[in-house]
């Protein structure tokens, strides 16, 4: 029988300083000891978004505490530990490398083994965390910063079967926010406000379902929206809360419908894999989004395929999935040295061409 392996996982990629510590005893599922995020929300709201460099200090400042509060919280210490996970990209490279310095300490002072984590990795893989299910499965990463459909075979397989091409939605839902004059994170509050909007009223672009493929765009959904905005504006000086509120309605069923006709193609192609329990999961913060986990529970059940949605708390950035990606990782023989790298880009499937092109670091995705 397999070990019984207990990993600590840090996170830092972008404006969540996270520790987590993470057991798993043979092939039983695997449990999480404690999980301990910091956000930033607070620090960053007076800029309309994300300031790296402010991120990059306050990872840097909290995560010493963060992982001395999730080994109190597990009650555990360093030595009741067999590795280190730490997310090594991708992501904003000075809160990538405040984690990936962590660890190494932590590994150098006390000699345990480290495991860098690819940060997209970590939201594949939740699902075998939280559920148990078995490869390969369908998966939908929908966040702030990333969205792709993947398939998932094996810990360090996978297929890439489309993403967008330019703005991620959750992205695109911080943009629609500050047109409109919500606060930040937008998803939240466009979502919020679409509850008391007409989805009807105004008809915004579905891009690229003129296209057979499973690639996405949100980049011209968010200008019509803009375009719309402006247009009232011209036309009565300003605009009401039902305008507003009736914008984000339309935007948001645009957004969800995209997502579901792309699903239903990215599904073809998995399911004629023939799996034996055929799986779709969705993972990152729009995840979280009603009206969007709603269309994809729908066209799941099209086709008879399971649909799993890890906890909130698991959907958004955490360092639970990095600590059990490293489990998956370290039961596969994958150890790290000391000179493991901090990626600002670290695409999961290299074989498939980049959709935001390449640079000298590398392709973007």
């Amino acid at each position: 029988m397999a070990q019984t392996l207990t990993v600590l996982g840090l996170e830092s990629s972008c404006d969540d300083t996270a520790a987590a510590v993470v057991r798993q005893s043979g092939a039983d599922r695997a449990e999480i000891l404690s999980s301990i995020v910091f956000g930033q929300t607070e620090l960053h709201s007076a800029y309309g978004g994300v300031v790296p460099e402010l991120a990059a200090r306050a990872h840097a400042e909290k995560l010493d505490q963060c992982v001395r509060e999730a080994l109190a919280a597990a009650d555990l210490t360093l030595e009741n530990l067999d590795a280190v996970a730490v997310t090594s990209g991708p992501g904003l490279i000075g809160g990538v490398m405040s984690g990936v310095m962590c660890a190494k300490g932590i590994c150098a002072a006390t000699g345990l083994p480290l495991v860098g984590i690819n940060h997209l990795a970590g939201h594949a893989l939740t699902p075998r965390l939280t559920d148990g299910i078995a490869f390969p499965y369908l998966m939908l990463l929908v966040s702030g910063g990333h969205c792709q459909y993947l398939l998932v075979r094996a810990p360090d397989d996978f297929v890439r079967l489309g993403g967008t091409i330019d703005d991620a939605p959750g992205e695109a839902f911080d943009k629609t926010a500050r047109l409109l004059g919500l606060p930040q994170p937008g998803g939240p509050a466009v979502q919020a406000e679409a509850l008391k909007g007409d989805p009807r009223r105004f008809r915004f672009p579905r891009p690229l379902l003129d296209r057979a493929d499973c690639n996405l765009s949100f980049s011209g959904l968010k200008t019509a929206l803009l375009r719309q905005r402006d247009q009232i504006v011209a036309d009565k000086s300003g605009i009401t809360r039902q305008d507003r509120a009736d914008m984000c309605a339309g935007f948001q069923e645009a957004v969800a419908d995209v997502l579901a006709e792309k699903t239903r193609r990215a599904l073809r192609i998995y399911l004629a894999e023939n799996p034996a329990e055929p799986t779709l999961a969705v993972a990152g913060g729009v995840a979280a989004n009603t009206a969007i986990r709603t269309a994809l529970e729908a066209v799941a059940g099209e086709s008879g395929t399971g649909f799993l949605a890890p906890p909130l708390a698991l959907c958004t950035d955490n360092a639970a999935m990095i600590a059990y990606a490293g489990i998956e990782r370290f039961r596969d023989g994958v150890r790290d040295g000391m000179d493991l790298a901090a990626r600002p880009r670290w695409p999961l499937d290299n074989s498939s061409p980049a959709l935001l092109g390449s640079g000298r670091k590398g392709a973007k995705a």
